[in-house]
């Protein structure tokens, strides 16, 4: 039983975390801030805004000895979310369990570094090298972990950003399944294991999935899933043993589908997602961890968290939901429709191995394209009523929430100068430490890149030096290089939903055009480190079929390159979308930014999670509009967009 935590500092989390353990959490899940997980040190410029926001910021062995300060690792078990530098987090976790407890502490340690960044390439972003040297960081993970910590597992190979990326029930199953036999092949390809030991690795493998609320096709999944995993693993690589064949998943229940209004009924939902997930015996998670009820307002409180935990310890301790066989076992329904799911998938699967496996699907924007058209899909329906979803898009009308009555105070908030304080505390770790012995490091590190020599003993010795997050990624920036993915909107086909009223606003579109004397032109862009681009992406999608001339350039931009764009390419609106909560940061610096290069008159408009409080201080600071997740209508805000321009040039609103 889990909580995704994690925020500010080390020592703030470290708080955080042993209050969870006191209240019967039995297991610890990290989430480490943007900087950390796209390898950059708090002072760096992409860093600005993204300190301690979604999670925690570890520069250094220093602050993972805080991070875990009074929480013995040698009887924690402790999931990390981290993917690109999922070898240097692990690193630093080793070292400081070292500290603890002495070497033979390996032998005792247990969780899982999630490792899995073909997913990155696909929704959340956070990736850094290159497809291929990424795979070659995980390969050598896994094969280090399988010799010197045996009980660890080394990646889990994560579909849930694929369903939150638009991913259907086939889809998900497919694509991970794809990935999973991607990593092992590399694994079994390398030389660092033996014919024999392959057992022992797939044994080890975890998968991270996604559960959503429409319960029957989640269960299915997660039983077509179990029985296509067994099927792979005896089948590809000769595994016997029926034990290390068995799908070894936790579970993160559905983020996409909380909603901004009425968020007191993300609860039921969230149940619903639970029970999906282990009410199957035969295909039951190893782990949960549930999101709060507000998360789609931004950060839980403690309070919120607890709130989620003691509903997997009702399910737990209070009823029996979990004494029994496998109910579903028998039931026609059921195997009708983990049929239907399983040879969807094969067919996926084989279309993605004719191609050349998920590698080659992800550098051809094959898989990209296709996770847009689902969510494009997806979205269409909501728009249209077509899928329901209450509070939203049908039974509006609500009483006061005495659960919102707090106003801001409902939510979390990182603190404010946990940036400051970071920077600040990097500055002093440098000066305290011994910086040729960091140097010698780096330098070995490099080296080894350069050959196929495995990679963590030259990071375990990078860690112990006192390298920082920032040093060790840009070390091998050198190397490997740096990668930015399709972006998978050109290839996106449209939903066909609401097509009149989007023939209405692409009318309005072409005759602000033809007033104006040239093409509409909207710059949508990602400023700062927040990955998560399916938002922008549906925007951009949307834009187009409007009738606009769409830049997207994709994630990971400074708001100097978004300005620099938008003059470039004479803009007639800037839409910014920002997940990450950065957006009184990095936003502001982007309406800056176009005055002082003379184009003041560009609106900007934002997009995000983003609480009311923000969102008028956003306004006070010259933002023409702010839409948030409860603005799920795109057409509706295209022709807003429009309305905007019209506003700019002294056009009637009409």
């Amino acid at each position: 039983m889990r909580t995704y935590a994690g925020h500010s500092s080390a020592a703030a989390s470290n708080e955080l975390y042993r209050r969870n353990l006191a209240k019967g959490q039995t297991g610890l899940s990290v989430a480490f801030d943007l900087p950390t997980q796209t390898g950059y040190d708090a002072d760096h410029t992409l860093s600005r805004g993204e300190v301690g926001k979604v999670g925690v910021p570890i520069a250094h062995i220093g602050d993972m000895r805080r991070l875990f300060d009074g929480i013995p690792l040698a009887e924690a078990n402790t999931s990390m979310t981290i993917n690109a530098p999922a070898m240097w987090l692990l690193a630093l976790y080793v070292s400081v369990a070292e500290e603890q407890s002495g070497p033979e502490v390996l032998g005792k340690l247990t969780g899982t570094t999630q490792n899995d960044v073909i997913k990155e390439y696909l929704s959340r972003g956070t990736y850094i090298f290159p497809p291929g040297p990424s795979l070659r960081l995980t390969t050598d993970v896994i094969t280090w972990t399988v010799r010197n910590v045996p009980k660890w597992n080394p990646i889990n190979i994560c579909s849930y950003h694929l369903q939150e990326a638009g991913a259907t029930p086939t889809q998900e199953v497919a694509y991970a399944l794809s990935t999973a036999i991607a990593v092992l092949d590399a694994v079994r390809d390398s030389g660092q294991i033996s014919a024999d030991e392959m057992a022992t690795v797939v044994g080890r493998i975890s998968f991270f999935v996604n559960a959503g609320v429409r319960f029957v096709e989640e269960m299915c999944k997660m039983r077509a899933f179990a029985a296509l995993w067994d099927e792979l693993t005896r089948e590809r690589y000769g595994v016997a043993d029926p034990k290390a064949r068995r799908l070894r998943y936790g579970v993160q229940v559905n983020s996409l589908g909380l909603t901004e209004a009425q968020p007191e009924n993300n609860v039921q939902r969230i149940v619903l997602e639970m029970l999906a997930v282990s009410l199957s015996r035969s295909a039951r998670a190893r782990a949960i961890q549930l999101p709060a009820w507000n998360e789609a307002l931004g950060l839980p409180r403690p309070w919120d968290q607890q709130w989620a935990l003691r509903m997997q310890q009702v399910l737990a301790f209070e009823t029996d939901l979990l004494e029994y066989e496998d109910i579903f076992d028998g039931s026609r329904v059921v195997e009708s429709k983990v049929e239907e799911i399983m040879a969807g998938a094969r067919a996926e699967i084989a279309r993605v191995q004719d191609m050349g496996g998920a590698v080659a699907a992800v550098e051809s924007g094959y898989l990209k394209s296709q996770l847009v058209s689902s969510l494009v899909d997806y979205r269409g329906k909501i728009e249209s009523g077509e899928r329901v979803l209450v509070g939203v898009n049908r039974f509006e009308t609500t009483e006061p929430s005495p659960l919102q009555a707090e106003g801001a105070k409902a939510i979390e908030t990182a603190d404010p100068v946990a940036e400051k304080q970071a920077v600040a505390a990097l500055e002093r770790w440098r000066e305290s430490r011994d910086n040729d012995a960091v140097a010698r490091t780096l330098d070995a590190l490099k080296a080894t890149a350069r050959t196929t020599e495995n990679l963590f003993e030259a990071t375990l010795a990078c860690a112990r030096a006192g390298v920082t997050t920032g040093e060790w990624a840009g070390a091998l920036r050198e190397v490997f290089g740096e990668y930015r993915a399709p972006t998978g909107v050109s290839a996106a086909g449209s939903s066909g939903e609401g097509a009149a009223e989007l023939a209405r606003v692409r009318e309005r579109v072409q005759a602000t055009a033809g007033e104006l004397g040239e093409r509409l032109r909207i710059l949508v862009g990602k400023p700062g480190l927040d990955g998560h681009s399916n938002g922008a992406e549906q925007v951009a999608v949307r834009a187009r079929d409007a009738g606009f001339e769409v830049i997207y350039q994709g994630i990971r931009l400074t708001p100097d390159q978004i300005v620099a764009a938008a003059v470039q390419e004479g803009v007639h609106v800037v839409g910014l979308s920002v997940l990450s909560g950065s957006h009184l940061e990095v936003v502001p610096e982007v309406v800056d930014g176009l005055r002082a290069a003379g184009a003041a008159d560009i609106p900007v408009i934002v997009g995000g999670i983003i609480p009311a409080d923000d969102a008028r201080l956003l306004l006070e600071r010259g933002i023409t509009r702010v839409f948030t997740p409860k603005d799920y209508e795109l057409t509706g805000i295209m022709d807003e967009i429009v309305t905007v321009i019209r506003e700019q040039h002294g056009l009637p609103a009409s």
